[in-house]
């Protein structure tokens, strides 16, 4: 645990060293011999260290982002629908947006079983009924079948050039999480992005590619993983969209950085601003100057079904250090999601999380609040230093779609989960409500059942020319299910 004391003041200018080592001295005095660094200082999931006291001597220098924000709309509150009946998450979306939220994340799965049953523009117009697409932002999750729901939003825009549409196009986290591509996954992202190039045309507004290392961190890998993943995401897809026809700086303007939060706020608000660190390194070697867009969504990960109530408190924190990292949009899941889809109830806890938080707390009303913080702005560049090593040998591999086929990703992931589970495991991380301080009258809140097979689909082709690509598969995990039985 970090202590934030007037302490630090004692130490004066820095490089005062007689001054810390009169404290070092008063501090193993109350050890009583045991180790200071084995005592309080702290090793991370991601070998990072987090010391127990900071000074001006620790002091860094952190890209930071100082545009100013909207103080009445400082985010934009994201809420997620994946009801499989289309009607059913068209009323959903609107009550959200008549309550609160600001744009909708629309997952898409013609199965039903993982999201909207749509499988056609005629689908995807009645998951949208009565959404204004020229005031609130739609955000597609569509794995394989991005670029035809893509087209399909394109067309229910009606060529409104203003309309904020968000594509997320993202065929590089669906083959990592599948394992698999129908047809190469070379192609997947020029296919991707020769659709992208086209709407970009008509949507001057438009997003078009989410990177993300969602992957990485779903299926128990590191923050420094995840951001690397990131990275390199970013750097493939801008690629596509140069080859495509885009300019540099165009093809970096229309993607948007995609940043997992769990618990951890102090985490998450390095994280997010090591995010933006790297893009900005990354666009800068890039030749150009454009500003980071980050859409923070919760870690599904850290999700239990045990006491699940406790998951508004996670909750929380992720949404915290969305805002106080700076994110432009944050995307917080229902607290019952681990166990169903959400009630109406549980919806509105999701998105009222966040009106708390930004007209309550007014977490929006800084620039960057946690600049010039000793150990946020350490912790910030650690992790942004050791996620560009990270890439760095992504590159080194020839990219990341050979850094995943070679199973290089797969590898690092498996190493940090097993980490983690161990440390679940033996209490040295704790999970409430899980693993200490088990409710002994647990009650499971109400979800929503629907048969997904009842509102399933015809999924269109999306099978391209040429070979499967095959990689091994980064297939999520949720910490808490080894301790909540059956």
């Amino acid at each position: 645990m970090t202590i934030a004391t007037p302490l630090a003041e004692e130490f004066g200018a820095e490089g005062d060293e007689a001054a810390r080592a009169r404290w070092m001295a008063l501090v193993e005095k109350t050890l009583k011999g045991q180790s200071f660094d084995e005592a309080l200082t702290v090793t991370t999931p991601d070998g990072l260290t987090i010391q127990p006291l900071y000074t001006a001597r620790d002091g860094v220098v952190v890209a930071r982002d100082l545009r100013p924000r909207d103080i009445d709309r400082p985010w934009d509150v994201r809420t997620r629908a994946a009801h499989p009946d289309p009607e059913r998450a068209a009323q959903e979306i609107l009550t959200d947006l008549e309550n609160g939220a600001a744009s909708v994340l629309l997952r898409i799965d013609p199965t039903g079983v993982d999201g909207v049953a749509i499988g056609s523009a005629n689908d995807l117009s009645r998951a949208l009924s009565g959404v204004m697409l020229d005031l609130a932002p739609v955000a597609l999750d569509a794995g394989f079948l991005g670029p035809k729901a893509a087209d399909w939003l394109g067309a229910l825009a009606k060529a409104a050039p203003n309309a904020p549409l968000t594509f997320h196009l993202d065929p590089l986290t669906a083959f990592a999480q599948a394992g698999a591509s129908p047809g190469p996954i070379e192609s997947h992202v020029f296919n991707a992005a020769t659709v992208a190039s086209r709407l970009a045309e008509t949507y001057v507004k438009a997003s078009l590619f989410l990177a993300t290392g969602r992957a990485a961190h779903e299926a128990g890998g590191s923050n420094t993983e995840e951001l690397a993943m990131m990275t390199a995401s970013a750097l493939t897809y801008a690629k596509a969209l140069v080859r495509s026809g885009l300019s540099m700086e165009d093809a970096f303007g229309r993607i948007v950085l995609g940043v997992s939060l769990d618990g951890e706020y102090f985490t998450g608000v390095a994280k997010v601003r090591a995010a933006k660190a790297m893009w900005a390194r990354l666009t800068q070697a890039c030749g150009v100057a454009v500003p980071p867009r980050i859409e923070a969504r919760s870690s599904r990960r850290m999700l239990a079904k045990a006491d699940a109530w406790t998951n508004l408190l996670r909750l929380t924190s992720a949404g915290f250090a969305g805002a106080v990292g700076g994110a432009d949009a944050i995307v917080l899941d229902a607290f019952t999601d681990a166990i169903g889809l959400p009630t109406a109830f549980a919806r509105r806890q999701a998105r009222n999380t966040q009106l708390v938080l930004m007209e309550e707390s007014n977490l929006g009303r800084v620039a960057d609040p946690a600049g010039g913080a000793w150990y946020l702005d350490s912790l910030t560049d650690q992790l942004a230093r050791a996620a560009w090593g990270g890439f760095q040998a992504i590159e080194a591999a020839g990219g990341l779609i050979k850094a995943l086929e070679s199973g290089g990703i797969a590898d690092a992931v498996t190493k940090a989960r097993v980490a983690q589970q161990a440390a679940f495991a033996d209490k040295s991380r704790k999970i409430l409500g899980v693993t200490v301080f088990p409710n002994a009258d647990d009650k499971t809140p109400e979800v929503e059942t629907p048969d997904a097979s009842a509102f399933a689909v015809a999924a269109p082709d999306v099978r391209l020319p040429g070979p499967d690509s095959h990689c091994p598969a980064l297939t999520p995990v949720r910490f808490a299910a080894a301790f909540e039985g059956a």
